[in-house]
């Protein structure tokens, strides 16, 4: 029996990492993918001026698009027209298996609806509205798209500071910046469901809660010395201070790691950041008038099995 469970173990191979060196056109940048990634960049761009989407290991530029992001599950593109149409603004959904592409009216014009958030079961998808006053965009609400109905539901909400924008919470209500804090949101009606003070701010607008949903990584509270902190997502309180000072996040990589572009060397870098502080790999190379073109970077939790 022995001799059958070494025998057994003896032909236990883990095949190695295969690595995809993926061009990231209009950037100068190249994206180092590996077999068994937990997120896979999926969508990036240069300011609005047109989203590039992922197709097998190509992207592709979508200059119709100021944002797009892919759906949690995979199946679904969500993407933010450059200009209105018939006087609104609206959500491009496009079925990524058909090709099919179905447009949602979000707000009318002067209003705007944008920056995508997709709830974590790929029904929703949240943008912030936003209005033109005194020359500069202010947030004035938000818009909850229903993917399978193609419907969308705008709500006002009032006393919303200058830099606020929404993004789901792994239960479905929506959270935004207030004050120096964090304040939620019920997705129905804008109803307040708690405020977090003084938790600190968020990283961006994509998710700052971890795969667990347990923390949110959050720009520190000025009482805390140091850049990144981590806060619990039930109490807001900060739990612990990450030792880096990133230009940006772009999420979290796993339940112990960020994604963060780092200053390097007279340029940046995309880089996996522990916990601790630690570059643990280095994704990309970015070039500073790549940074200075307002890059972003949307990535997709990798579904279980192959990904190529």
């Amino acid at each position: 029996m022995i001799a059958h469970i070494a025998l057994a173990l003896s032909l236990v191979v883990t095949a190695p990492a295969v690595q995809a060196d993926l061009s990231l056109p209009g950037t100068g940048m190249t994206y180092q993918e590996r077999s068994g990634d937990p997120v896979r960049l999926t969508a990036y761009g240069l300011g609005t001026k047109g989203a590039y989407l992922r197709t097998g290991d190509r992207f592709a530029r979508q200059r119709a698009l100021s944002e797009a992001a892919f759906s949690p599950d995979g199946r679904t593109v969500a993407g933010v027209p450059r200009a209105y149409r018939a006087g609104h603004d609206s959500l491009l959904l496009t079925d990524r298996a058909t090709g099919k592409t179905r447009r949602v009216r979000t707000v009318k014009k002067p209003l705007t609806a944008s920056y995508v958030s997709w709830s974590r079961d790929s029904r929703r998808v949240a943008l912030t509205v936003e209005k033109k006053s005194g020359g500069r965009w202010r947030p004035a609400g938000f818009t909850v798209v229903d993917v399978a109905a193609g419907s969308a539901r705008t709500v006002t909400v009032a006393g919303l500071g200058a830099e606020a924008g929404f993004w789901w919470t792994p239960g479905g209500n929506l959270v935004t910046r207030h004050g120096t804090g964090l304040r939620v949101h019920r997705a129905s009606d804008g109803k307040v469901v708690r405020t977090l003070p003084g938790a600190g701010l968020p990283t961006g607008p994509e998710d700052s809660f971890s795969p667990s949903g347990d923390r949110m990584a959050l720009w520190c509270p000025s009482r805390f010395a140091g850049q990144v902190c981590l806060a619990d997502t039930a109490t807001g309180r900060v739990a612990r201070r990450v030792p880096v000072e990133p230009e940006a996040v772009f999420g979290w990589w796993d339940e112990s790691h960020l994604i963060a572009v780092m200053a390097h060397r007279g340029a940046y870098r995309l880089a996996v950041v522990g916990l601790d502080g630690r570059v643990s790999r280095v994704l990309a190379a970015v070039p500073t008038r790549t940074w200075g073109a307002d890059l972003w970077l949307s990535f997709t939790r990798a579904a279980p099995g192959p990904q190529r």
